[in-house]
């Protein structure tokens, strides 16, 4: 099996960050794929990953399979959720939130059209058809789409580049500040607020970086939440209130 090198950084803007560069990295942009199944909660998925991705979005984290298994434990309150993933990397997550509950879902991921093919392919070869909607798009950068609709928003282990935070939090503010609810009225648990951001952070990082990202959040009104599971809740602060 190829050594596969990752990160989470695959939404974030460009730096000359000496931690997200590797000696690898800058060797060669040949690409070789592998796809290998992968046991989520009830399903076997198919995944093609990359060996090797400049952009970091080539492989499975384990943190994606807890944040699937603690998703369909309170699957409650994504019914009736238009979501959005950041960080969509291969898919996977996405593509088993589809098939298992049927959610109306959008991946994203940096603007990198191998990405973006990668994500349709891992649909296709799932049984997704069409495949999901995906958005290519930088944190940081101006979002595609004015009225953002997506009343949750969901991520797993995207907090390694501390300096990407502010990128991060400008993108959050954005989605959850500006969100417009579509016409329709879907039935949705309302002990979960709307908009929201649940994110599994998983990895670990140094205590004094994770809260730099949260008191970043704060500071830009956004209130936290833990809910469980290292899964946190991030909304605006006045529809801050989830019950336990």
């Amino acid at each position: 099996m190829d050594i596969a090198l990752f990160s989470p950084s695959s939404l974030f803007a460009g730096d000359d960050d000496d931690d997200s560069t590797t000696e690898e990295e800058t060797v060669g942009t040949h690409q070789s794929y592998e796809e290998r199944s992968h046991e989520f909660p009830g399903m076997d998925l198919l995944i093609r990953e990359f060996s090797f991705h400049q952009l970091n979005a080539n492989l499975l984290w384990p943190g994606t399979f807890a944040f699937a298994e603690w998703l369909l434990q309170n699957c409650s309150w994504l019914e009736g959720r238009r979501i959005i993933e950041l960080g969509s990397g291969t898919g996977a997550l996405a593509i088993f939130l589809q098939k298992s509950l049927g959610v109306d879902i959008t991946t994203s991921d940096f603007d990198d059209e191998e990405v973006e093919e990668n994500i349709a392919h891992n649909c296709r070869i799932n049984g997704i058809t069409p495949v999901l909607p995906h958005i290519r798009y930088t944190w940081g950068d101006k979002f595609p789409k004015t009225e953002p609709d997506w009343d949750l928003v969901i991520a797993s282990d995207i907090l390694l580049y501390v300096k990407q935070y502010p990128n991060l939090i400008k993108t959050l503010s954005f989605l959850l500040n500006s969100y417009k609810p579509k016409d329709e009225k879907a039935e949705i648990d309302l002990s979960l607020p709307q908009p929201t951001f649940l994110m599994s952070w998983r990895r670990r990082i140094g205590k004094e970086d994770e809260e730099l990202f949260f008191n970043g959040c704060e500071n830009a009104g956004l209130a936290v939440k833990h809910v469980g599971s290292r899964v946190y809740c991030i909304s605006p602060r006045q529809t801050s209130q989830v019950d336990q």
